[in-house]
C-alpha cells in the first residue's frame, strides 16, 4: 500500500489521480485483448498469416499503451501543453507527407511506414489537436489581445483540409464534432454556433456530391437494397445469432466472412459470441468513463483544464458511439475503430495518449489535497 505520508512522485500520483478512471481503462484494454483472440485469427488466416499474428501484435501494443498512458498521467498541465504542441507539429508534418509518400489502401492515403511499422498520423494527432484547441480557446477568453478563437478556427481548417485530401471524411467529422463541443464550452455567441452548424450542413451536402464513396455509403444506409451492404448485413446477423447470451467463446461463424472483424466490426463479434448482455456492459463502461471525465472537467477552475478534459472525454465517447452505431446499422458505414478494444497500433496508442492527458489534467491540485502529517511527528512535537 502506498502511504500518503511518503512525499514521492509515485505517492503523489497515486493519491491525486482518478483511480476509478484508470481501472475502467485497464478493464477495457483487457476486454480488447481477450476479444482479439476471438476476432483476429479468421482475418489472419484469410490473409495467409499465422493464426495468432494479430493477437501477438495486439498483445505487444497493450502494455505499451498502458505505459504511455501512465507515463503521461504524471505530467503537469503545463507539460501536457508542451507535449501536445510537439505532437501537433510532428503529426501535422506527417499528415502532409502521407499525401505524397503514404501507402494507398482502398483509395485512401492515411498510413506511413517507418522502420517497417505502419503509422496513421491522423489517429495520433487527435489528443494533441484537442489539447491545443482547448488552450487556444482558453487563452482567447482570458486575454483579449490573443486571437485564440481565430487560431483555433485556422487549426481546424488545416487539419480538416489534410483529412479531406487523404480522403478520410469520417475522421474529419469526428474532429469537427469535438472541436464544436470545445467551441460551445468556450462560451461563444449562439448565433455563431448556429452559423457554424449551417456551414457543417453545407459541407456535408458538398461531400455527398463531391465524393462518390460518401454518396454510396449514405444511399446504402437509407436503402440497403441500393448497393453492397455485406459487412453491415453480416454484422447484423452476428447480433441475431448471438442473442442475449451469445454462442460461446470461439463458436461464432460470422467472423469467418466479416472482413474487418478485428477492427471496425469487433463489436459484432462480441455480440455473436458473448451476447447482447456483454455488449450492453461495454456500452455502460464507456458511458461511465465519459461521464466521469466530464464530471472531472466541470470540477476544474482553470478554463484550459476544463475544456481539455471535456474535449478528450468527448473524443472517446463520440468515437465509441460512431463505431457501435455503424455495427448496429444506426449510422452509415465508416471505418472507425472502437477505443481500447479494436486492433490497431496507432489507434491504441492514440487512446492511450488521450487518457494519459486526461488523467494528468484531472489530477487533484495541491490546494485540493489534504496534508497528512505522520503520527510520529505529532508525538515528537507534543
Amino acid at each position: 500500500m502506498i502511504s500518503r505520508a511518503h512525499n514521492s512522485p509515485i505517492s503523489n500520483w497515486w493519491w491525486t489521480v482518478d483511480r476509478p478512471m484508470v481501472s475502467l481503462v485497464l478493464v477495457l484494454l483487457l476486454i480488447g485483448l481477450v476479444f482479439s483472440f476471438a476476432a483476429s485469427p479468421p482475418v489472419a488466416e484469410r490473409l495467409d498469416l499465422e493464426s495468432f499474428h494479430f493477437v501477438k501484435r495486439h498483445a505487444f501494443y497493450v502494455p505499451l499503451a498502458v505505459a504511455v498512458m501512465l507515463g503521461l498521467s504524471l505530467l503537469t498541465p503545463r507539460h501536457v501543453r508542451r507535449v501536445a504542441l510537439v505532437m501537433l507539429v510532428v503529426f501535422l508534418a506527417m499528415m502532409v507527407l502521407v499525401l505524397f509518400i503514404g501507402e494507398e489502401i482502398k483509395g485512401s492515403r492515411r498510413w506511413l511506414y517507418i522502420a517497417g511499422i505502419s503509422v496513421q498520423p491522423s489517429e495520433l494527432i487527435k489528443p494533441a489537436f484537442i489539447v491545443i484547441t482547448a488552450w487556444l480557446f482558453a487563452e482567447g477568453s482570458r486575454r483579449p489581445d490573443v486571437p485564440g478563437k481565430m487560431l483555433a478556427v485556422a487549426l481546424l481548417v488545416v487539419v480538416a483540409t489534410l483529412l479531406v485530401a487523404e480522403p478520410d471524411l469520417g475522421q474529419t467529422l469526428l474532429f469537427v464534432a469535438v472541436w464544436g463541443a470545445l467551441f460551445f464550452l468556450a462560451g461563444v455567441n449562439m448565433a455563431i454556433v448556429v452559423g457554424l452548424f449551417g456551414v457543417g450542413v453545407v459541407g456535408s451536402i458538398f461531400a455527398y456530391f463531391a465524393f462518390p464513396h460518401v454518396a454510396s455509403r449514405i444511399n446504402r444506409f437509407l436503402d440497403p437494397e441500393s448497393g453492397d451492404n455485406f459487412q453491415i448485413m453480416t454484422a447484423m446477423q452476428s447480433f441475431e445469432r448471438g442473442g442475449w447470451s451469445g454462442t460461446g467463446p470461439g463458436e461464432g461463424i460470422m467472423k469467418r466472412v466479416l472482413p474487418d472483424s478485428h477492427t471496425d466490426f469487433v463489436f459484432a463479434v462480441v455480440g455473436e459470441e458473448f451476447g447482447i448482455l456483454l455488449c450492453l456492459l461495454i456500452v455502460a463502461l464507456f458511458c461511465v468513463l465519459v461521464m466521469r471525465g466530464l464530471l472531472q472537467a466541470f470540477r476544474r477552475n482553470s478554463a484550459f483544464e476544463r475544456m481539455a478534459i471535456a474535449g478528450l472525454a468527448t473524443l472517446i465517447g463520440v468515437q465509441a458511439f460512431i463505431n457501435i452505431g455503424v455495427n448496429l446499422h444506426l449510422l452509415p458505414a465508416k471505418g472507425m475503430t472502437l477505443p481500447f478494444i479494436s486492433y490497431g497500433g496507432s489507434a491504441l496508442l492514440s487512446v492511450a495518449v488521450t487518457m494519459g492527458f486526461l488523467l494528468a489534467l484531472s489530477r487533484r491540485s495541491a490546494d485540493q489535497q489534504v496534508t497528512i502529517v505522520p503520527r510520529r511527528t505529532l508525538v515528537a512535537e507534543a
